[in-house]
Protein backbone atom coordinates (compact mmCIF):
# COMPACT_ATOMS: atom_id res chain seq x y z
CA UNK A 1 0.00 0.00 0.00
CA UNK A 2 2.65 2.52 1.06
CA UNK A 3 6.25 2.44 2.24
CA UNK A 4 7.98 4.25 5.09
CA UNK A 5 10.07 6.20 2.58
CA UNK A 6 6.95 7.32 0.70
CA UNK A 7 5.40 8.61 3.93
CA UNK A 8 8.52 10.48 5.04
CA UNK A 9 8.97 12.00 1.58
CA UNK A 10 5.34 13.17 1.60
CA UNK A 11 5.80 14.84 5.00
CA UNK A 12 9.10 16.48 4.06
CA UNK A 13 7.51 17.80 0.86
CA UNK A 14 4.57 19.29 2.78
CA UNK A 15 7.02 21.03 5.11
CA UNK A 16 9.02 22.43 2.18
CA UNK A 17 5.85 24.01 0.76
CA UNK A 18 5.17 26.02 3.92
CA UNK A 19 6.21 29.69 4.18
CA UNK A 20 9.61 30.52 5.67
CA UNK A 21 8.21 31.94 8.92
CA UNK A 22 9.08 29.79 11.91
CA UNK A 23 11.45 27.52 10.01
CA UNK A 24 14.99 26.99 11.32
CA UNK A 25 17.81 29.12 9.95
CA UNK A 26 19.72 26.79 7.56
CA UNK A 27 23.11 25.74 8.83
CA UNK A 28 22.56 27.13 12.33
CA UNK A 29 19.22 25.98 13.72
CA UNK A 30 17.65 22.53 13.79
CA UNK A 31 14.20 21.22 14.62
CA UNK A 32 12.09 18.07 14.70
CA UNK A 33 9.16 17.35 12.38
CA UNK A 34 6.06 15.26 13.00
CA UNK A 35 2.88 14.76 10.99
CA UNK A 36 -0.41 12.90 10.84
CA UNK A 37 -1.18 11.26 7.49
CA UNK A 38 -4.67 10.18 6.45
CA UNK A 39 -4.79 7.07 4.27
CA UNK A 40 -7.92 6.45 2.20
CA UNK A 41 -8.45 3.13 0.42
CA UNK A 42 -10.86 3.15 -2.53
CA UNK A 43 -13.89 0.81 -2.29
CA UNK A 44 -12.41 -1.57 -4.88
CA UNK A 45 -9.10 -1.68 -2.92
CA UNK A 46 -7.22 -0.63 -6.06
CA UNK A 47 -6.09 2.84 -4.98
CA UNK A 48 -4.67 4.25 -1.75
CA UNK A 49 -4.49 8.00 -1.27
CA UNK A 50 -2.19 9.50 1.38
CA UNK A 51 -2.65 13.07 2.60
CA UNK A 52 -0.83 15.02 5.29
CA UNK A 53 -3.64 16.44 7.43
CA UNK A 54 -1.52 17.89 10.23
CA UNK A 55 2.13 18.82 10.58
CA UNK A 56 4.17 20.18 13.47
CA UNK A 57 7.71 21.25 14.27
CA UNK A 58 9.29 22.14 17.59
CA UNK A 59 11.59 21.04 20.39
CA UNK A 60 10.68 23.08 23.48
CA UNK A 61 8.45 23.13 26.58
CA UNK A 62 7.52 25.77 29.12
CA UNK A 63 8.19 25.35 32.83
CA UNK A 64 5.56 24.78 35.49
CA UNK A 65 5.48 28.42 36.61
CA UNK A 66 4.70 29.64 33.08
CA UNK A 67 1.53 27.53 32.78
CA UNK A 68 -1.70 29.52 32.51
CA UNK A 69 -5.08 29.03 34.20
CA UNK A 70 -6.68 30.57 31.09
CA UNK A 71 -5.62 27.68 28.84
CA UNK A 72 -4.02 30.19 26.49
CA UNK A 73 -0.42 28.94 26.52
CA UNK A 74 1.07 25.94 24.72
CA UNK A 75 2.77 23.96 27.48
CA UNK A 76 4.42 21.41 25.20
CA UNK A 77 5.77 22.44 21.79
CA UNK A 78 7.51 19.23 20.78
CA UNK A 79 6.73 18.37 17.16
CA UNK A 80 4.76 15.22 18.01
CA UNK A 81 2.43 17.13 20.34
CA UNK A 82 2.01 20.02 17.89
CA UNK A 83 1.08 17.58 15.09
CA UNK A 84 -1.49 15.80 17.26
CA UNK A 85 -3.09 19.04 18.47
CA UNK A 86 -3.32 20.27 14.86
CA UNK A 87 -5.01 17.00 13.98
CA UNK A 88 -7.64 17.65 16.66
CA UNK A 89 -8.40 20.96 14.89
CA UNK A 90 -8.78 18.99 11.67
CA UNK A 91 -11.02 16.31 13.21
CA UNK A 92 -13.20 18.98 14.87
CA UNK A 93 -13.83 20.64 11.50
CA UNK A 94 -14.53 17.26 9.90
CA UNK A 95 -17.08 16.47 12.62
CA UNK A 96 -18.72 19.87 12.09
CA UNK A 97 -19.02 19.12 8.37
CA UNK A 98 -20.55 15.72 9.16
CA UNK A 99 -23.03 17.18 11.68
CA UNK A 100 -24.08 19.92 9.22
CA UNK A 101 -24.50 17.43 6.36
CA UNK A 102 -21.69 18.98 4.34
CA UNK A 103 -19.92 15.71 3.61
CA UNK A 104 -16.94 14.80 5.76
CA UNK A 105 -14.11 12.82 4.17
CA UNK A 106 -13.39 11.18 7.54
CA UNK A 107 -16.61 10.46 9.45
CA UNK A 108 -19.91 8.74 8.80
CA UNK A 109 -22.90 8.26 11.09
CA UNK A 110 -22.51 5.65 13.81
CA UNK A 111 -25.10 3.28 15.23
CA UNK A 112 -25.64 5.30 18.43
CA UNK A 113 -27.62 8.54 18.48
CA UNK A 114 -25.36 11.56 18.04
CA UNK A 115 -22.28 9.41 17.46
CA UNK A 116 -19.96 9.27 14.48
CA UNK A 117 -17.31 6.80 13.35
CA UNK A 118 -14.35 6.80 10.99
CA UNK A 119 -15.36 5.76 7.49
CA UNK A 120 -14.43 2.32 6.22
CA UNK A 121 -11.11 2.47 4.36
CA UNK A 122 -9.88 5.57 6.23
CA UNK A 123 -6.99 5.29 8.68
CA UNK A 124 -4.38 7.56 10.22
CA UNK A 125 -0.67 7.04 10.68
CA UNK A 126 1.89 9.09 12.56
CA UNK A 127 5.26 10.26 11.25
CA UNK A 128 8.12 11.68 13.27
CA UNK A 129 11.50 12.66 11.86
CA UNK A 130 13.29 11.42 14.98
CA UNK A 131 12.87 8.78 17.65
CA UNK A 132 10.38 10.12 20.25
CA UNK A 133 12.02 11.58 23.34
CA UNK A 134 11.88 9.60 26.56
CA UNK A 135 11.98 5.82 26.82
CA UNK A 136 12.05 5.09 23.07
CA UNK A 137 15.27 7.10 22.69
CA UNK A 138 17.21 5.08 25.28
CA UNK A 139 18.94 2.79 22.83
CA UNK A 140 22.39 1.21 22.44
CA UNK A 141 24.96 3.65 21.12
CA UNK A 142 26.98 2.32 18.20
CA UNK A 143 30.36 3.78 17.27
CA UNK A 144 28.71 5.67 14.40
CA UNK A 145 25.83 7.60 15.94
CA UNK A 146 23.89 10.82 16.20
CA UNK A 147 22.43 12.73 19.10
CA UNK A 148 18.99 12.12 20.53
CA UNK A 149 16.03 14.53 20.86
CA UNK A 150 14.81 16.27 24.01
CA UNK A 151 18.16 17.74 25.12
CA UNK A 152 18.15 19.80 28.29
CA UNK A 153 17.82 23.41 27.20
CA UNK A 154 20.44 24.86 29.53
CA UNK A 155 23.91 23.38 29.66
CA UNK A 156 24.23 24.03 33.39
CA UNK A 157 21.36 21.62 33.99
CA UNK A 158 23.19 18.72 32.37
CA UNK A 159 24.20 15.88 34.64
CA UNK A 160 27.87 15.02 34.02
CA UNK A 161 28.08 11.89 31.92
CA UNK A 162 31.78 11.19 32.02
CA UNK A 163 34.41 11.09 29.34
CA UNK A 164 32.06 9.72 26.68
CA UNK A 165 30.53 13.20 26.17
CA UNK A 166 33.57 14.55 24.35
CA UNK A 167 33.90 11.42 22.24
CA UNK A 168 30.21 11.73 21.33
CA UNK A 169 30.70 15.23 19.94
CA UNK A 170 33.77 14.16 17.99
CA UNK A 171 31.93 11.20 16.47
CA UNK A 172 28.99 13.43 15.54
CA UNK A 173 31.28 15.82 13.66
CA UNK A 174 33.03 12.94 11.88
CA UNK A 175 29.71 11.50 10.86
CA UNK A 176 28.39 14.82 9.63
CA UNK A 177 31.24 15.07 7.14
CA UNK A 178 29.89 12.00 5.32
CA UNK A 179 26.36 13.37 4.83
CA UNK A 180 24.97 14.88 1.67
CA UNK A 181 21.59 15.96 0.31
CA UNK A 182 19.73 15.46 3.59
CA UNK A 183 20.32 11.71 3.63
CA UNK A 184 23.18 10.04 5.47
CA UNK A 185 25.71 8.36 3.22
CA UNK A 186 28.48 6.35 4.81
CA UNK A 187 31.85 5.97 3.09
CA UNK A 188 32.89 2.51 2.03
CA UNK A 189 36.28 1.56 3.40
CA UNK A 190 38.37 -1.32 2.15
CA UNK A 191 38.95 -3.46 5.23
CA UNK A 192 40.36 -6.95 5.68
CA UNK A 193 37.73 -9.58 6.46
CA UNK A 194 37.15 -10.11 10.18
CA UNK A 195 36.65 -13.42 11.89
CA UNK A 196 33.43 -14.10 13.82
CA UNK A 197 35.30 -13.65 17.13
CA UNK A 198 36.61 -10.25 16.01
CA UNK A 199 33.08 -9.21 15.03
CA UNK A 200 31.78 -10.17 18.47
CA UNK A 201 34.53 -8.13 20.16
CA UNK A 202 33.75 -5.14 17.92
CA UNK A 203 30.03 -5.39 18.77
CA UNK A 204 30.78 -5.49 22.49
CA UNK A 205 33.05 -2.46 22.15
CA UNK A 206 30.38 -0.64 20.14
CA UNK A 207 27.73 -1.18 22.82
CA UNK A 208 29.55 0.25 25.78
CA UNK A 209 27.13 3.14 26.09
CA UNK A 210 23.54 4.18 25.37
CA UNK A 211 21.94 7.26 23.87
CA UNK A 212 20.80 9.51 26.68
CA UNK A 213 17.57 11.43 26.93
CA UNK A 214 17.17 14.81 28.59
CA UNK A 215 13.74 13.69 29.86
CA UNK A 216 13.83 13.10 33.62
CA UNK A 217 12.04 10.35 35.58
CA UNK A 218 8.72 11.50 37.02
CA UNK A 219 8.88 12.48 40.70
CA UNK A 220 7.93 9.81 43.24
CA UNK A 221 9.09 6.82 41.22
CA UNK A 222 12.32 4.97 40.38
CA UNK A 223 15.24 7.11 39.31
CA UNK A 224 18.02 6.66 36.78
CA UNK A 225 21.09 4.91 38.26
CA UNK A 226 23.38 7.40 36.42
CA UNK A 227 26.07 4.74 36.23
CA UNK A 228 28.71 5.01 33.49
CA UNK A 229 27.92 3.48 30.12
CA UNK A 230 24.96 1.12 29.72
CA UNK A 231 23.85 1.61 33.33
CA UNK A 232 23.11 5.33 33.02
CA UNK A 233 19.33 5.08 32.46
CA UNK A 234 16.54 2.84 33.66
CA UNK A 235 14.11 1.82 30.91
CA UNK A 236 10.34 1.59 30.83
CA UNK A 237 9.78 4.61 33.10
CA UNK A 238 7.56 7.65 32.68
CA UNK A 239 9.60 10.79 32.06
CA UNK A 240 9.02 14.55 31.94
CA UNK A 241 10.55 16.85 29.38
CA UNK A 242 13.17 19.41 30.38
CA UNK A 243 12.11 23.05 30.42
CA UNK A 244 13.68 26.48 30.48
CA UNK A 245 15.55 26.17 33.76
CA UNK A 246 12.75 24.52 35.75
CA UNK A 247 10.79 21.25 35.72
CA UNK A 248 7.82 20.81 33.40
CA UNK A 249 4.65 18.77 33.77
CA UNK A 250 4.89 17.57 30.14
CA UNK A 251 5.32 13.83 29.80
CA UNK A 252 7.76 12.60 27.16
CA UNK A 253 6.60 11.95 23.60
CA UNK A 254 7.25 8.22 24.14
CA UNK A 255 4.79 8.27 27.03
CA UNK A 256 2.17 10.25 25.12
CA UNK A 257 2.34 7.99 22.06
CA UNK A 258 1.96 4.94 24.33
CA UNK A 259 -1.10 6.57 25.93
CA UNK A 260 -2.66 7.36 22.53
CA UNK A 261 -2.40 3.65 21.64
CA UNK A 262 -4.94 2.95 24.42
CA UNK A 263 -7.10 6.09 24.67
CA UNK A 264 -6.86 7.17 21.02
CA UNK A 265 -5.49 10.52 19.90
CA UNK A 266 -8.84 12.32 19.61
CA UNK A 267 -8.85 13.52 23.24
CA UNK A 268 -11.66 13.68 25.80
CA UNK A 269 -13.79 16.40 24.16
CA UNK A 270 -14.17 14.80 20.72
CA UNK A 271 -14.82 11.42 22.34
CA UNK A 272 -18.32 12.75 23.16
CA UNK A 273 -19.12 12.62 19.44
CA UNK A 274 -17.26 9.43 18.52
CA UNK A 275 -18.48 5.85 18.72
CA UNK A 276 -14.94 4.68 19.46
CA UNK A 277 -11.43 5.99 19.91
CA UNK A 278 -9.34 6.92 16.88
CA UNK A 279 -5.93 5.22 16.77
CA UNK A 280 -2.78 5.46 14.68
CA UNK A 281 -2.40 2.35 12.56
CA UNK A 282 1.35 2.88 12.18
CA UNK A 283 4.21 5.04 13.41
CA UNK A 284 6.96 5.87 10.91
CA UNK A 285 10.28 7.30 12.10
CA UNK A 286 12.71 9.11 9.82
CA UNK A 287 16.39 8.22 9.52
CA UNK A 288 18.05 8.70 12.93
CA UNK A 289 19.38 6.58 15.81
CA UNK A 290 16.65 3.94 16.09
CA UNK A 291 15.95 0.68 17.86
CA UNK A 292 12.86 -1.34 17.05
CA UNK A 293 13.19 -3.08 20.40
CA UNK A 294 13.22 0.24 22.28
CA UNK A 295 10.23 1.53 20.29
CA UNK A 296 8.33 -1.69 21.00
CA UNK A 297 9.15 -1.45 24.71
CA UNK A 298 8.28 2.24 25.04
CA UNK A 299 5.18 2.53 22.85
CA UNK A 300 3.58 -0.92 23.01
CA UNK A 301 4.81 -3.32 25.71
CA UNK A 302 4.26 -0.96 28.65
CA UNK A 303 0.50 -0.84 27.97
CA UNK A 304 -0.03 -4.24 26.35
CA UNK A 305 -1.67 -5.82 29.41
CA UNK A 306 -4.25 -3.11 30.08
CA UNK A 307 -7.71 -4.68 30.38
CA UNK A 308 -11.29 -3.84 31.40
CA UNK A 309 -11.52 -0.97 28.92
CA UNK A 310 -15.01 0.38 28.05
CA UNK A 311 -16.69 -0.25 24.70
CA UNK A 312 -14.96 1.62 21.88
CA UNK A 313 -11.52 1.41 23.50
CA UNK A 314 -8.86 -1.24 23.15
CA UNK A 315 -5.11 -1.66 23.26
CA UNK A 316 -4.28 -0.83 19.65
CA UNK A 317 -0.54 -1.30 19.00
CA UNK A 318 0.62 0.53 15.87
CA UNK A 319 2.92 -0.97 13.29
CA UNK A 320 6.45 0.40 13.80
CA UNK A 321 8.52 1.33 10.75
CA UNK A 322 11.62 3.37 9.93
CA UNK A 323 12.37 5.34 6.79
CA UNK A 324 15.81 5.62 5.21
CA UNK A 325 15.28 9.34 4.52
CA UNK A 326 16.57 11.97 6.94
CA UNK A 327 14.95 15.33 7.63
CA UNK A 328 16.96 18.14 6.01
CA UNK A 329 16.73 20.25 9.18
CA UNK A 330 17.75 17.54 11.65
CA UNK A 331 20.50 18.27 14.14
CA UNK A 332 22.96 16.07 12.26
CA UNK A 333 22.24 17.74 8.92
CA UNK A 334 22.50 21.17 10.51
CA UNK A 335 25.87 20.28 12.03
CA UNK A 336 27.00 19.09 8.60
CA UNK A 337 25.91 22.33 6.88
CA UNK A 338 27.13 24.65 9.62
CA UNK A 339 29.32 27.47 8.37
CA UNK A 340 32.12 29.00 10.47
CA UNK A 341 31.14 32.36 11.90
CA UNK A 342 27.42 31.60 11.96
CA UNK A 343 27.30 31.03 15.70
CA UNK A 344 26.74 27.78 17.54
CA UNK A 345 24.22 25.23 16.28
CA UNK A 346 21.06 25.36 18.41
CA UNK A 347 17.43 24.22 18.33
CA UNK A 348 14.98 26.55 16.59
CA UNK A 349 12.94 28.57 19.09
CA UNK A 350 9.75 28.58 17.01
CA UNK A 351 7.15 25.85 16.54
CA UNK A 352 5.00 25.47 13.43
CA UNK A 353 1.53 23.98 13.25
CA UNK A 354 -0.18 23.40 9.92
CA UNK A 355 -3.38 21.43 9.41
CA UNK A 356 -5.83 20.83 6.59
CA UNK A 357 -8.60 23.17 7.79
CA UNK A 358 -10.45 25.82 5.81
CA UNK A 359 -9.56 28.82 8.01
CA UNK A 360 -6.07 29.82 9.19
CA UNK A 361 -4.33 26.47 8.67
CA UNK A 362 -0.91 27.85 9.67
CA UNK A 363 0.00 28.75 13.25
CA UNK A 364 3.53 29.73 14.32
CA UNK A 365 4.40 30.03 18.01
CA UNK A 366 7.36 30.70 20.33
CA UNK A 367 7.46 30.22 24.09
CA UNK A 368 3.86 29.02 24.04
CA UNK A 369 2.42 32.13 22.34
CA UNK A 370 1.98 33.33 18.77
CA UNK A 371 5.33 34.06 17.16
CA UNK A 372 6.19 37.78 17.15
CA UNK A 373 3.47 38.83 19.59
CA UNK A 374 4.19 41.95 21.66
CA UNK A 375 4.23 41.95 25.46
CA UNK A 376 1.23 44.29 25.40
CA UNK A 377 -0.83 41.62 23.62
CA UNK A 378 -0.01 38.83 26.10
CA UNK A 379 -3.16 37.62 27.81
CA UNK A 380 -5.37 38.59 24.87
CA UNK A 381 -6.79 36.44 22.08
CA UNK A 382 -4.24 37.95 19.68
CA UNK A 383 -1.44 36.16 21.52
CA UNK A 384 -3.08 32.73 21.55
CA UNK A 385 -2.03 29.79 19.43
CA UNK A 386 -4.86 28.23 17.47
CA UNK A 387 -4.04 24.88 19.07
CA UNK A 388 -3.86 25.96 22.72
CA UNK A 389 -6.40 24.41 25.09
CA UNK A 390 -8.84 27.30 25.14
CA UNK A 391 -8.89 27.66 21.34
CA UNK A 392 -9.53 23.93 20.85
CA UNK A 393 -12.25 24.16 23.52
CA UNK A 394 -13.91 27.04 21.68
CA UNK A 395 -13.78 25.02 18.44
CA UNK A 396 -15.52 22.18 20.28
CA UNK A 397 -18.19 24.58 21.60
CA UNK A 398 -18.75 25.76 18.01
CA UNK A 399 -19.33 22.13 17.03
CA UNK A 400 -21.79 21.82 19.91
CA UNK A 401 -23.60 24.97 18.79
CA UNK A 402 -24.33 23.63 15.28
CA UNK A 403 -25.54 20.25 16.56
CA UNK A 404 -29.31 19.90 16.65
CA UNK A 405 -30.45 19.26 20.24
CA UNK A 406 -32.24 16.10 19.17
CA UNK A 407 -28.93 14.73 17.86
CA UNK A 408 -26.74 15.61 20.81
CA UNK A 409 -24.62 12.75 22.15
CA UNK A 410 -26.15 11.19 25.28
CA UNK A 411 -23.16 12.27 27.40
CA UNK A 412 -23.95 15.96 26.72
CA UNK A 413 -27.71 15.93 27.28
CA UNK A 414 -29.41 17.56 30.24
CA UNK A 415 -26.23 18.74 31.91
CA UNK A 416 -25.21 22.20 33.09
CA UNK A 417 -21.66 22.35 31.78
CA UNK A 418 -19.54 25.47 31.65
CA UNK A 419 -15.78 24.93 31.89
CA UNK A 420 -13.22 22.93 29.97
CA UNK A 421 -12.88 20.71 33.05
CA UNK A 422 -16.66 20.08 33.12
CA UNK A 423 -16.80 18.89 29.51
CA UNK A 424 -13.78 16.63 29.93
CA UNK A 425 -15.07 15.01 33.12
CA UNK A 426 -18.45 13.99 31.65
CA UNK A 427 -16.77 12.09 28.81
CA UNK A 428 -17.44 8.97 30.85
CA UNK A 429 -16.05 6.24 28.57
CA UNK A 430 -12.87 8.21 27.95
CA UNK A 431 -12.38 8.91 31.64
CA UNK A 432 -13.00 5.26 32.49
CA UNK A 433 -10.41 4.17 29.92
CA UNK A 434 -7.98 6.75 31.28
CA UNK A 435 -8.52 5.43 34.82
CA UNK A 436 -7.78 1.85 33.73
CA UNK A 437 -4.62 2.98 31.94
CA UNK A 438 -3.36 4.90 34.96
CA UNK A 439 -4.14 2.19 37.49
CA UNK A 440 -2.69 -0.68 35.43
CA UNK A 441 0.22 0.83 33.51
CA UNK A 442 0.95 4.46 34.41
CA UNK A 443 0.11 5.11 38.08
CA UNK A 444 2.65 7.97 38.24
CA UNK A 445 1.18 9.86 35.26
CA UNK A 446 1.22 13.56 36.11
CA UNK A 447 -2.14 15.31 35.97
CA UNK A 448 -2.69 19.02 35.51
CA UNK A 449 -3.97 20.92 38.52
CA UNK A 450 -7.73 21.31 38.29
CA UNK A 451 -7.32 25.07 38.77
CA UNK A 452 -5.53 25.19 35.40
CA UNK A 453 -8.54 23.68 33.62
CA UNK A 454 -11.42 25.85 34.87
CA UNK A 455 -11.52 28.25 31.93
CA UNK A 456 -14.49 28.97 29.69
Amino acid sequence: MWTADEISKLCYQRFSELPKRGKPEPGREWTLLAAVVKCSVSPNQEKVEEEVVSLGTGTKCIGRSAMSSKGDVLNDSHAEVIARRGCIRYLTEQLQMAVCGQGSTVFCQGEEMGKWKVQSGVSFLFFTSHTPCGDASIIPMMIDHQSQPCPPIRSDELTPIGTNEKAERVNLKRRAKTQTDGINKHPRLEEPEKSEDEDNVLTQQSLQDIHRTGAKCVPGGPEDPLQPGLGYHSTGLLRVKPGRGEPTLSLSCSDKLARWAVLGFQGALLSHYLQGAVYFSAIVVGRCPYSHQAMQRALITRCSEVTALPAGYTVQPPELLQSSLEFAHSQAQTEHNHQPGKGRVSPCGAAISWCAVSDQPLDVTANGYKHGVTKKALGTSKARSLICKVELFHSFLSLLAVTDKSHLPESLRGKELQTYWDYKQVAQSYQQASLQLRSQAFPLWLRSDRDLLQFH
